[in-house]
C-alpha cells in the first residue's frame, strides 16, 4: 500500500487509493491530496461563530438570517451565511446591513457565553495535540506533528476527528485548512466554508496563491494595496513574477516579506504562549452624546470590564488607551502610561477619565466610546519602587484594597451584588 492521499471526513478511514465515495461508510465527502500525510499544520475557523452559537441556542433561528452586533448604530460582529447571501458581512455598519436584509434577526452579542463555546471547543483541540495557538475566541493553529504515531493516523484524519468532535458536542461547524506552514493553513481555510477542509502542498502552493488578489495577504491592507496596485501588482501572481530583490529595491522589508508569501515561504511556529498585545472594551450608543458627563458615566462600566479581564488572565496594562468615534465617524485615540503597571479599574477610569474631559468639550457629538490598556506585563510581577512619601503609592493599594474586597462580594453572589456609586450616576 502507497503513503495515505484520501481521508474520509465522516468515518475517518484512509486509503492510498482516490476512490469517489469511502469504501467503508459510502459518503462522498472525502479529502484527497498527494501530500496528505505529510502536511502538519493547521489553522481551525468556526463558521460564522456567534450567529451559529445563537441559531444552536434557539432552533427557531435555524433558517432565518441572523446579525449579531449593535442593534441600529454599531457594526456586524457576525453574520449567518444566510445573511451574507444578501451582502451583509461582517464589520459592515449594522444600519447598512439590515437596510441589505431587512428581514435579520439581529442579536445584541454574548460574550460570556461566547467564551464558554470557545473552552469548549479548545478543550477538543487540547486533546487532538498540545501545540494550539488561539487567535480569537473562534480561531486557532494546531501544530500535529508527532501525532500520527500517538493515534495511528495521519494529522488530516486527526482534525476530521477534532471537526467530527465539535459538531457533536459543541453543536456548530468548523472549517479547516491544513498545509505546511501557518499562512498557508490560514489561506487555506478561507477556501472552502462553511464545513470545508482544503489542503495545499508543497507542490501546489505557488499555483494556488497565483490568482489571489493581494488583499488576501495578511498586512496587506487599503493603503499599502493601493501602493501595490501603483507598481502594477494586483495579485499574488504578480509578486511571483518579481523576483526577491526586485521587491526589495522597491518596498524594502514590505518587498521581502510580500515575495516570500507569494512563494509560500513562512517559517514561522505555531506559538503555544502567544501573548495578548492589550485589553480593550468599547460601546457604540444608540444615538450621539456630547455631553461630557454622559460620557464619563458610559466609561466607567468599560473600565470594569477591561480591569476584570486582566485580573482573570493575571496581566497589568502599562498603558491606558481612550477611545472616541465622532458622530462623523471620524476616530481620536489617546494614550497615558500609568505610574506602575495595573489591572484595577479605579485606575484605568481615572487615567482615561483625564484623557477624556481633554476631548469632551459639550459640543462634539460621540457615538462610541472604548477603553484598553496596552504594555500588558504579568501582575505578579513586583512594582517598580515607589518614593516613600508619595501619597500615589497609598492611594493605590488603598484602591486595591476596595476592589479586591468588591471582586470577593461578586464572585459570590454575582456581578450585580455591589457595584461604586459611579456605576449609577
Amino acid at each position: 500500500m502507497g503513503p495515505i492521499t484520501t481521508v474520509c471526513r465522516d468515518c475517518l478511514q484512509e486509503s492510498a487509493a482516490h476512490p469517489l465515495a469511502c469504501g467503508t461508510c459510502g459518503s462522498d465527502r472525502l479529502l484527497y491530496h498527494p501530500e496528505l500525510a505529510r502536511l502538519e499544520i493547521a489553522h481551525i475557523d468556526c463558521d460564522a461563530f456567534y450567529a451559529a452559537v445563537e441559531k444552536r441556542d434557539n432552533p427557531e433561528l435555524l433558517n432565518k438570517p441572523v446579525l449579531v452586533g449593535g442593534a441600529t448604530r454599531g457594526v456586524v460582529s457576525t453574520a449567518c451565511y444566510i445573511a451574507r447571501t444578501f451582502g451583509a458581512r461582517s464589520a459592515m455598519p449594522m444600519f447598512k446591513a439590515r437596510a441589505l436584509c431587512p428581514q435579520a434577526v439581529v442579536i445584541r452579542p454574548d460574550m460570556a457565553k461566547y467564551k464558554r463555546v470557545s473552552g469548549d471547543i479548545r478543550k477538543i483541540f487540547d486533546a487532538a495535540t498540545p501545540v494550539v495557538e488561539p487567535l480569537s475566541l473562534d480561531e486557532a493553529f494546531l501544530d500535529l506533528s508527532g501525532t500520527s504515531t500517538l493515534f495511528g493516523r495521519t494529522p488530516a484524519a486527526t482534525l476530521a476527528h477534532i471537526a467530527r468532535e465539535i459538531e457533536r458536542h459543541v453543536r456548530i461547524t468548523v472549517s479547516i485548512g491544513l498545509s505546511y506552514n501557518k499562512f498557508l493553513a490560514k489561506i487555506a481555510s478561507d477556501f472552502d466554508k462553511p464545513r470545508g477542509f482544503f489542503v495545499i502542498g508543497r507542490e501546489d502552493a505557488v499555483q494556488v496563491l497565483h490568482d489571489l488578489p493581494l488583499s488576501r495577504l495578511p498586512s496587506v491592507g487599503p493603503s499599502l494595496a493601493d501602493r501595490l496596485k501603483v507598481g502594477g501588482l494586483f495579485s499574488v501572481g504578480d509578486v511571483q513574477r518579481k523576483s526577491e530583490a526586485e521587491m526589495v529595491l522597491r518596498y524594502g522589508d514590505t518587498g521581502q516579506h510580500l515575495a516570500r508569501l507569494a512563494r509560500g515561504i513562512d517559517h514561522r511556529l505555531v506559538n503555544t504562549n502567544r501573548e495578548a498585545k492589550s485589553v480593550s472594551a468599547e460601546t457604540t450608543f444608540d444615538s450621539d452624546i456630547a455631553l461630557p458627563a454622559e460620557l464619563r458615566r458610559r466609561l466607567w462600566p468599560l473600565c470594569e470590564r477591561v480591569a476584570d479581564r486582566l485580573k482573570a488572565g493575571g496581566l497589568a496594562g502599562g498603558t491606558v488607551t481612550l477611545k472616541l468615534k465622532t458622530n462623523r465617524f471620524k476616530l481620536r485615540t489617546r494614550h497615558q502610561r500609568v505610574s506602575s503597571p495595573t489591572q484595577l479599574a479605579e485606575t484605568i477610569f481615572r487615567t482615561a477619565e483625564g484623557l477624556l474631559l481633554k476631548e469632551a468639550d459639550g459640543k462634539t457629538k460621540f457615538r462610541l466610546i472604548g477603553v484598553g490598556a496596552d504594555n500588558l506585563s504579568d501582575a505578579s510581577a513586583p512594582p517598580p519602587p515607589q518614593d516613600l512619601f508619595a501619597s500615589a503609592a497609598d492611594s493605590e493599594k488603598h484602591h486595591a484594597d476596595i476592589e479586591k474586597a468588591m471582586d470577593a462580594v461578586r464572585a459570590k453572589f454575582g456581578k450585580k451584588a455591589i457595584r461604586k456609586g459611579r456605576a449609577d450616576a
